[in-house]
């Protein structure tokens, strides 16, 4: 970045919420001025061929012109639009990729698991930096989970796995049944898709873990919320809420009071991979 001011923006089209930063850059640092999410859940609408159905591309599409309009004075130079899990596996990408760049007015980049979990280790770089301890950063997003083990800016392992909350919720939770033998299933389900990385991950080994997506944030919300928690997520809290959660039953009747509406329908999925994390 040079030592001039000019706006920079990055652009982030995640499975499950698409994401825009505006910033500032003043005599090297920035200074994000404009921070805009919409929940998309562009994982939700792939079907059963996996393409994009016209309603999920819709609702993308008219997100992306109002992040257009935001982005137009800005230098294309300046800015770097993303595509991550769902764009990689849609059968259909390049032909809504072509009217996604049309929609933002820049060309997107569908970018690889591995590059999407270094980004995302930077950003947790930047924004907590820790150049002592090794650093296990996991961020489940709504088609993939993306684990990064690191220290300082630099990240030793990247891994990006294809289990997400909306892929999840929407393959085990569909008819919106909370229960403790589709938990079970999940859970066989993710401990057989972390085989593949879990022996290198653990002889590395790691300080302190990281989530950094709203899913984690969530379910963090919710512990403290509800009063399984005081600061984190802790194994009696995911205890607390899983228990909860079968109790209640139905994704519908679920009601913690800092549980947002667009979280709800991905939240039990998340939960459930949460605990086949730690």
């Amino acid at each position: 970045m040079s030592d001039t001011n000019e706006t920079y923006a990055a652009v982030d089209l995640g499975s499950n919420s698409f994401h825009m930063v505006v910033a500032n850059v003043v005599d090297g640092r920035a200074l994000i001025v404009d921070r805009i999410k919409e929940m998309v859940r562009l994982a939700g609408g792939l079907d059963e061929n996996r393409r994009i159905t016209d309603n999920a591309g819709d609702v993308a599409l008219q997100c992306l012109e109002k992040f257009g309009q935001r982005i137009q004075s800005i230098p294309a130079a300046n800015i770097r639009a993303v595509g991550t899990n769902t764009l990689r596996q849609a059968r259909n990408g390049v032909e809504f990729l072509s009217k996604a760049n049309a929609a933002l007015g820049h060309n997107i980049e569908i970018i690889s698991g591995r590059e999407e979990a270094r980004l995302i280790y930077i950003g947790v770089a930047n924004t907590i930096f820790n150049d002592t301890d090794n650093r296990l950063v996991v961020d489940i997003g709504g088609g993939s989970t993306e684990f990064i083990i690191g220290k300082g800016f630099d990240s030793a392992l990247t891994e990006s796995l294809f289990m997400g909350c909306v892929s999840i919720s929407k393959h085990f939770f569909s008819d919106g049944e909370i229960t403790a033998k589709k938990m079970r299933k999940v859970r066989i389900a993710a401990l057989q898709e972390l085989e593949s990385i879990q022996g290198i991950y653990r002889h590395y080994g790691w300080d302190k873990a990281i989530g950094t997506s709203g899913t984690i944030r969530a379910i963090r919300d919710v512990g403290i919320g509800e009063g399984w928690s005081d600061s984190a997520i802790t194994p009696d809290s995911l205890s607390e809420i899983k228990k909860a959660l079968i109790s209640i039953g139905k994704i519908d009747d679920i009601n913690f009071k800092d549980l947002s509406a667009n979280r709800l329908p991905v939240f039990v999925g998340g939960v459930v991979m949460i605990i086949c994390h730690r």
